[in-house]
């Protein structure tokens, strides 16, 4: 069965939380941001410099798409530890349909060569120093959406609603108050 299509502003909407959170959750920046993957791929100090060297033309978005790799990557294994993995949805795991077009979308962004604060609206700038406080009143919402904390992450108890990019709003919300480790909101997946 096909996967629904996302239109590009919402692929766009949903791409710049990921990106949001991928770069803050870095932890080996200098100095450090949120602490959540030991990677570095954003800042000029760190894996920027290289990224600029060798691909003078698209090396923020490879920057970031490294970073949004390791959020990938993370997300993963901490949904590995659930009975199913799969049946949740979480700011980094749409299921294989979305998640190849929001993977095609970034690569699209990439070929045309625009500055990612030129097409994705993202509610921060990330060229500049992290702070927390800005972090969480960037991705605050009114009013927060409700989860309880469970073993694996923090399980959203509304219902997934409100179009992919609201839904991927709340998700992002969800990471506040922030901790020392990536504490993965989800929805479950109904039957």
């Amino acid at each position: 069965m096909p996967s629904e299509q996302i239109a590009p502003d919402i692929l766009d909407r949903i791409l710049s939380f990921q990106v949001l959170v991928a770069w803050a959750g870095e932890g080996l920046s200098d100095p450090p941001r949120l602490g959540w993957w030991r990677t570095d791929m954003v800042d000029k100090g760190g894996g920027g410099y290289l990224l600029e060297e060798l691909m003078p033309r698209t090396h923020q978005w490879a920057s970031l798409e490294a970073a949004w790799q390791a959020a990938i990557q993370a997300d993963s294994q901490k949904r590995l530890d659930m009975a199913k993995p799969d049946a949740v949805r979480t700011l980094f795991f749409w299921g294989f349909g979305i998640d190849e077009q929001i993977a095609d979308r970034l690569r699209e962004h990439k070929q045309n060569q625009a500055r990612p604060d030129q097409v994705l609206p993202l509610p921060i700038g990330i060229e500049g120093a992290f702070t927390p406080a800005e972090f969480e009143n960037a991705v605050r919402l009114d009013p927060m959406p409700q989860y309880k904390v469970v073993p694996s992450g923090r399980q959203l108890t509304e219902p997934l609603l409100g179009g992919h990019d609201g839904c991927a709003a709340k998700l992002t919300a969800a990471l506040l108050p922030l901790t020392d480790n990536y504490s993965m909101p989800f929805y479950p997946l109904e039957g």
